[in-house]
């Protein structure tokens, strides 16, 4: 695993043929300041990782590992998908909208109901996406 790379430690909670589950406590930005306790803006949260693997047998339940993204690159990739594709479509609905007569709150409605058809097909592309952006997981030495 490149040294470049965003890594983080997990634990597996589920195994099956070609897949493991890991989950993981992702921390905000916050964590690493000496005034979040005072700010109460500090957030960490689960998250549960879904990685294929043609060596998922090799990992058991409640084993502690290491998950990173293949390359940088699919880091950027993921951020344009979930966030910037969207703001975009979000923008360009509400500004052409009302550019074309519609009141604001329509525009601001089909707006919101064009993102949220914007995730449901990113959605329906689940497999697709999957191929393109790949976690490495290894286990973590003692």
């Amino acid at each position: 695993m490149s040294h470049s790379n965003i890594r983080h430690c997990g634990e597996v909670v589920r195994v099956s043929a070609d897949r493991v589950w890991v989950r993981m406590t992702v921390n905000s930005a916050c964590s690493g300041c000496h005034a979040r306790a005072v700010c109460g803006v500090d957030e960490s949260k689960d998250k549960i990782v879904e990685i294929a693997t043609s060596s998922a047998a090799d990992y058991s339940v409640g084993e502690s590992v290491e998950v990173a993204l293949q390359s940088r690159s699919m880091g950027a990739k993921s951020v344009v998908l979930a966030y910037v594709v969207p703001f975009f479509v979000l923008m360009l609905l509400l500004v052409g909208l009302s550019a074309a007569g519609a009141s604001e709150g329509v525009a601001a409605l089909a707006s919101i109901a064009g993102v949220g058809l914007y995730y449901l097909v990113l959605w329906l592309m689940n497999g697709r996406v999957e191929k393109t952006i790949k976690f490495i997981i290894t286990k973590q030495t003692q």
